[in-house]
């Protein structure tokens, strides 16, 4: 694709980062193992009756601006808690969210829920730093990543007793995910390339992903129906953000997102041919 794009300006920002960072690898990873057990982030999500949420923290977005500048991350983790969310995603970002790892941080030890560190990895040393914040799972997008790295940062968060939800947007990033042994797959319907949302992209994926992949679809999910649909198409979790952020009853908000009946991925959506 010609041109600088969201997701290149942002990896290419984290990337800076990451060669500017001259903390020992060796020391980071012996500091991680002895962090305390993670909560289970993939198991609360498979173990769940119906469909789950994973609800998000973030203070703005590059294609959303500011969503809440005030945001107050462990009162939000509450709040969802209480409305029924399986686990949290939270924004360490600065740069592009207005995120830290504090925000994680605080937001973990305001509830019980796992929670998914969501920020642009690009190296060991992010991983490690997602354990050390106490983040049960880590995000990594197929499409910031070469194959290597992608099997390097999956192993290395199993091996720190982290999930790694593997972030994809098309059948050939789907087909890399699951070639590194993926048990957790994201759709994210947000085309990070130019942060517009395909609203059926979750839909035609979903019967490629295998039944034994947690699926949670990811983005441009506003209320119940799309909840709705999205679980009678295979998907056990959403993640959801804006929509709740800008909820004036987050509680009520998140509930009426969980629990719908999950079905089978090779089942067609209602109302819609079959694959």
């Amino acid at each position: 694709m010609p041109g600088s794009t969201y997701l290149d300006d942002i990896v290419a920002a984290h990337r800076a980062l990451a060669a500017r960072d001259h903390r020992d690898v060796h020391e980071l990873l012996a500091q991680a193992e002895g962090t305390p057990a993670a909560r289970g982030f993939a198991d609360h999500i498979a173990d769940h009756n119906g469909l789950a949420v994973v609800a998000e923290i973030k203070r703005r977005s590059p294609s959303k601006g500011d969503i809440d500048l005030h945001l107050d991350p462990p009162q939000a983790a509450k709040e969802y808690e209480t409305g029924g969310a399986t686990c949290l995603s939270v924004l360490t970002d600065e740069e592009f969210f207005a995120g830290s790892a504090e925000d994680l941080i605080a937001a973990r030890a305001a509830c019980a829920l796992p929670v998914l560190r969501k920020d642009f990895t690009v190296g060991v040393a992010d991983v490690c730093d997602a354990r050390l914040m106490g983040a049960d799972a880590v995000l990594l997008i197929v499409a910031a990543l070469s194959d290597d790295e992608l099997g390097e940062l999956h192993t290395l968060a199993r091996e720190l007793s982290m999930d790694a939800l593997l972030e994809v947007h098309d059948e050939e990033e789907l087909d890399r995910a699951l070639s590194v042994g993926a048990e957790l797959v994201g759709v994210n319907q947000r085309d990070l390339r130019t942060f517009e949302v395909d609203a059926e992209r979750a839909f035609r994926l979903a019967p490629s992903i295998p039944p034994e992949v947690v699926a949670v679809a990811e983005s441009g999910i506003g209320g119940a129906d799309q909840a709705r649909q999205l679980a009678a198409a295979g998907y056990q979790a959403v993640l959801v953000g804006e929509s709740l952020l800008r909820s004036k009853d987050r509680e009520q908000a998140v509930s009426a997102l969980t629990g719908h009946e999950v079905g089978h991925r090779h089942d067609p959506r209602p109302g819609h041919a079959g694959t």
